[in-house]
């Protein structure tokens, strides 16, 4: 059985009416709890009938939606986009590639390549910056070698200690 729609007008009988109203009211307030509900939306409703009774509904505090409406609207005509400095943005952008590229740059030189524009004294600089960091990749790997040296030791004297032990069983069960 198909419902059937019925024109939009103002229903002339006064029950019918307030039937309606009544029915269509409690709809609506159901629909706000659910939007409410659903959505985690701040609801509020306010209905007058046609006598003038007042019927709400609010997800929360009337006052509180009301006030916050009240504080949306007034700024409303007052709103500007939010402004972003974009020259900063822009500056602290260009200031950062800048930097990339300069790091990019001396570590091709670091690795021998694009030495063409430096000067002797860049060049004596740039000598003794991989001087001292080849002096310290030496330095940690003679220090990994002597701990790997000191390591093998400790497990060449547990091994022979344990040669000792294992001969000194052997004599002992031969006896």
């Amino acid at each position: 059985m198909v419902r059937e729609r019925r024109e939009i007008k103002r229903i002339e009988s006064a029950a019918a009416r307030q039937v309606t109203f009544s029915k269509r009211r409690r709809g609506l307030f159901k629909k706000a709890e659910e939007l409410s509900v659903l959505c985690d939306a701040d609801v509020a409703l306010i209905v007058f009938s046609s006598t003038g009774k007042l019927s709400q509904f609010a997800s929360s505090s009337m006052n509180e939606i009301i006030a916050k409406y009240n504080t949306h609207s007034k700024n409303l005509g007052k709103e500007e986009p939010p402004s972003l400095d974009l020259n900063l943005e822009h500056s602290k952008y260009a200031n950062l590639n800048e930097q990339l590229a300069e790091a990019s740059l001396r570590l091709r030189q670091m690795r021998g390549e694009e030495l063409e524009g430096l000067s002797v004294e860049e060049l004596q600089q740039l000598e003794k910056n991989l001087e001292a960091g080849l002096h310290r990749v030496l330095q940690t790997k003679d220090q990994q070698f002597l701990e790997q040296i000191s390591e093998l030791q400790r497990k060449s004297s547990q091994l022979a200690e344990e040669n000792t032990q294992l001969r000194n069983q052997v004599v002992t069960a031969l006896l």
